[in-house]
């Protein structure tokens, strides 16, 4: 048995005491769900296709509206995993921009004279500052189309604007509304509709993509199970992810997973390899473990490679781990230990294959530290949902 299986084959008592009801099995799920998923999209794929026309993207894409992604922590991510493929695929303007600062800085991101669509990701459709930012974006600024993703249908972003026109909201399937504190298969899933969103109109070829991701999926959690419960039996406090491009969106989630899930007894950050070394590196030591998610990319994973030797060979830390990438073996000298879930799938599809890495240390690094995964927040610093005081208006 593998290390996550391990964790799904105790006793209900067993998980209960050591709060484990739902983050493995949410993490273990998300291979199937993604299927799913898709499913469902295809369903709702003529209503999609007709609202996302009358909101501006069939005319030409010289004059389409600029797109927003809006979420906050890891919903935010979901939008910088989807930017670069939909930009490819809409051809027009994606925007990732963090609902955390539409709510305060609307006017200054928003310019007056442009046409606008906004897409929302939130699991639980209520957070805060996602239910604020639509309700005001919906009064001061009417004319932008808006659509919702989110994994509960009882959120008060989905019903509060149900009979509007400029609304569409489509919830998830139940499965994937994760009653953990941590995102995890609700975060793997919003980007597996946001990828379909890219491909409406060749809904098809982006199936077999999906076929890939799925097996890659379940081919991948058993390995990165195993090393992830390794590499939490280690001694370090601190942690680096790294990724160019979509995949700098997955060190992202991957720094707020571990963080989250160890209560802030591992202190994370994430950064681009090339941004690394404008100050950041300065930070590395032999108590920080170095993640890098490796493109797929010869000339990007260049960069990467020339990153991760050079921190080699200073001997700034103790290990190095690199996930995906190809042409990459377990004697390469770039790393201590090597990952590759998929070399065939281009990065703008990785991300939610790569970061059940991410989520997978964070489960085990919260067991090493006596946490519980389903609520690792011992002083209630956070929660499932996030509360919000503040004027609306």
């Amino acid at each position: 048995m593998n290390a996550l299986s391990k964790l799904l084959s105790l006793s209900e008592g067993e998980k209960k005491a050591q709060g484990l009801l739902y983050t493995p099995a949410e993490i273990a799920q998300q291979p199937d769900t993604w299927h799913s998923t898709f499913q469902l999209f295809r369903n709702h794929s003529a209503q999609l296709n007709q609202f996302l026309e009358t909101a501006g993207l069939a005319v030409d894409p010289r004059i389409r509206p600029t797109v927003f992604l809006i979420g906050a922590g890891s919903s935010d991510y979901i939008g910088h995993s989807l930017m670069y493929l939909l930009r490819k695929h809409w051809h027009c303007d994606v925007i990732a921009i963090p609902s955390t600062d539409l709510i305060t800085n609307m006017d200054d991101l928003c310019a007056a004279e442009r046409k606008y669509i906004w897409i929302s990701f939130s699991r639980s459709g209520d957070s805060a500052e996602g239910v604020a930012v639509l309700d005001l974006a919906c009064k001061r600024r009417p004319d932008i189309y808006h659509l919702v993703i989110s994994c509960n249908s009882k959120g008060q972003m989905v019903r509060a604007h149900a009979h509007n026109p400029q609304v569409l909201s489509i919830c998830l399937d139940d499965a994937v509304n994760d009653r953990a504190l941590a995102m995890t298969s609700s975060f793997s899933n919003m980007v597996v509709f946001g990828q379909c969103l890219a491909h409406l109109a060749d809904l098809e070829r982006y199936e077999k993509t999906l076929r890939q991701l799925l097996q890659a999926g379940k081919n991948f959690l058993p390995i990165a199970a195993d090393c992830a419960a390794t590499l939490a039996g280690q001694s370090f406090d601190k942690a680096c992810f790294l990724g160019s491009g979509t995949l700098r969106a997955v060190a992202r989630e991957s720094a707020l997973k571990l963080l989250e899930l160890t209560a802030g007894k591992v202190v994370t950050m994430s950064e681009s390899p090339l941004g690394l070394r404008h100050g950041p590196m300065a930070a590395l030591d032999g108590d920080t473990l170095v993640v890098c998610f490796l493109s797929g990319d010869k000339r990007v994973q260049e960069y990467e490679r020339n990153l991760l030797k050079e921190i080699g060979n200073k001997r700034l830390v103790t290990t190095r781990v690199v996930v995906g990438g190809s042409n990459v073996s377990a004697n390469d000298s770039i790393a201590e230990l090597t990952l590759s879930p998929a070399e065939s799938l281009c990065d703008d599809y990785r991300p939610p294959l790569d970061i059940m890495f991410g989520q997978l240390l964070g489960l085990f690094c919260s067991l090493r530290r006596d946490l519980q995964p389903d609520c690792p927040s011992p002083n209630g610093a956070i929660s499932r949902v996030v509360q919000f005081i503040g004027s609306h208006s």
